[in-house]
């Protein structure tokens, strides 16, 4: 084996465990709040916290209507905090609904080390905690972009009236490939996100959105997780839509709207 070839080998086996370690850091972009920082909506809310296992809070916000005809339970993308993401929170309470916006761990006031299992766990405790308070077929899920992988595997281990997923991906692993296809994802990366496996057990009825321009997140991906289970699968497609901007749309608004309707 010439040096060179060597050298190469060595300098990529060194990217593979330098990408193994500080991959969070690309993969997660979140927003950090003090403890005693106050939120501040026009709409009427309370603050709520998870404790799902010692040293671990998750963090959340409650918006409420009278008599509410459900609960949207919404997870959101990888960037910032649900300081930023409660404004989507009118999006439904509009509709008669309450809605309940989580942190995941190191993002907003939410606190724990993080890892696929611990934040599908984390999830599911917020979930259970919910059904106390309201009917399991009262409760809808929704999943934005990253969100959309965990609110799958809670629609696929639980019974909720609805899953909705804005922008989801196959799997997580097929959207990092398109970034990195010199490495071998499948051993490298520590977050799988099997939204494609997940989907398989999903017994409620599910709305997929996406536009048709998502540069992140192709619209293939919906396509593709369509098929698995056509009939059980509607894709609504938001024709121009990127993968930030779907709420700009009126389609976007009178579908959700559509699929409220009591």
């Amino acid at each position: 084996m010439s040096p060179t070839v060597f050298y190469i080998i060595i300098g990529y086996i060194l990217l593979m465990v330098i990408a193994y370690f500080i991959q969070e850091k690309f993969i997660f972009k979140p927003e950090k709040l003090a403890a005693d920082f106050q939120f501040k909506y026009d709409a009427p809310f309370k603050e709520i916290s998870f404790q799902p296992e010692a040293g671990v809070t998750i963090s959340g916000i409650h918006f409420y209507v009278k008599k509410p005809h459900g609960l949207i339970l919404y997870f959101h993308g990888n960037t910032r905090s649900i300081k930023g993401w409660g404004k989507y929170a009118r999006d439904f309470y509009r509709f008669g609904y309450d809605v309940v916006l989580v942190d995941y761990r190191g993002f907003g006031k939410s606190i724990g080390k993080r890892s696929e299992a611990a934040m599908l766990n984390d999830m599911q405790f917020v979930y259970d905690q919910l059904c106390l308070q309201f009917p399991e077929d009262h409760i809808l899920v929704y999943g934005r972009s990253m969100g959309s992988g965990f609110a799958t595997k809670l629609a696929a281990d639980n019974h909720p009236r609805y899953l909705l997923l804005d922008a989801p991906y196959y799997s997580f692993r097929k959207v990092v490939e398109r970034f990195l296809p010199f490495l071998p994802i499948r051993f490298v990366l520590r977050y799988h996100l099997r939204t494609d496996k997940w989907i398989e057990n999903v017994k409620c009825h599910t709305y997929i959105l996406h536009g048709t321009k998502d540069r992140l997140i192709p619209l293939a991906h919906s396509e593709r997780l369509q098929q698995i289970n056509p009939r059980r699968i509607t894709l609504i497609r938001i024709y121009g839509g990127g993968h930030n901007n779907l709420p700009s749309f009126p389609e976007y608004h009178n579908f959700i709207r559509d699929i409220l309707k009591v």
